[in-house]
């Protein structure tokens, strides 16, 4: 979650880890993502909460997801979207839009797929409507190359005015994670690491086993991080996912 406390050596929970020369699916990729996180379980319900509230900076609970594939009119795009009803500590509904992208897409579409989500309201009664209206964060996850020239893993995008950098302060917020450039943190040590900068090292070296050793230490050490790789590592032949998700880890299906 937002909190810096995370679990600490001293927690009761197990350390976790893996077999020696385990070969572990890319949890970037859109059918291991929705294995992991798209479940309808506590655990599944539990990391995704814990993801979405540190890129958003609010504790918040997800209570409904509606995940959308890749849209016909939009063929560029090839990656699955996810449509999260949350619900923050005070109580109000939160609206998230979450995707991965690829290397060719136009950014500009998640402006276009948050002001869809926003407008999609019900405004039947407009007086309690605008009274009530949901936050609403579109976020985008860059898993294949960095988009702006800083070193900044993270960037929040706002209506403001152009010239004088006011805020709107409105409904409506983009957020983007450049996994690329989680490379200038992975030899932070872990404890010192934001948990921004654990979640972005854990997506971009999770596969890698030259940073096992450093993965290790920060699913130990990040509660939301540890349940994700719980899930993944459950993923049995009962799971509707797993001839596709087996298929994935022996290079025979590329998605």
């Amino acid at each position: 979650m937002v909190s810096n406390n995370q679990n600490l050596a001293q927690n009761e929970r197990e350390p976790f880890l893996f077999g020696d020369g385990a070969r572990i699916l890319d949890i970037r990729n859109d059918l291991v993502f929705k294995a992991v996180f798209i479940r309808d379980t506590s655990m599944s319900r539990a990391a995704l909460s814990d993801l979405i509230s540190t890129l958003i900076k609010r504790n918040v609970a997800v209570e409904t997801i509606v995940v959308k594939e890749p849209s016909t009119d939009f063929p560029m795009h090839k990656k699955f979207r996810y449509d999260i009803t949350c619900r923050s500590e005070d109580g109000k509904l939160v609206n998230v839009e979450l995707a991965f992208h690829d290397i060719d897409e136009d950014l500009g579409m998640a402006e276009y797929f948050v002001f869809k989500l926003f407008l999609g309201e019900d405004t039947q009664d407009i007086d309690e409507f605008y009274a009530n209206v949901k936050d609403t964060y579109q976020i985008s996850i860059m898993d294949q190359k960095s988009y702006y020239p800083d070193r900044s893993l993270t960037h929040t995008f706002q209506l403001c005015d152009a010239k004088t950098k006011i805020s709107l302060n409105g409904n409506i917020r983009i957020i983007t994670l450049e996994l690329e450039k989680a490379d200038a943190i992975i030899d932070k040590p872990a404890e010192e690491m934001t948990n921004i900068e654990r979640w972005a090292a854990y997506f971009q070296y999770l596969t890698d086993e030259s940073k096992r050793e450093k993965i290790m230490k920060i699913i130990n050490r990040e509660k939301g991080i540890a349940t994700a790789t719980k899930i993944l590592c459950q993923i049995t032949e009962d799971d509707k996912e797993y001839a596709l998700l087996t298929s994935l880890m022996k290079g025979e299906l590329k998605v």
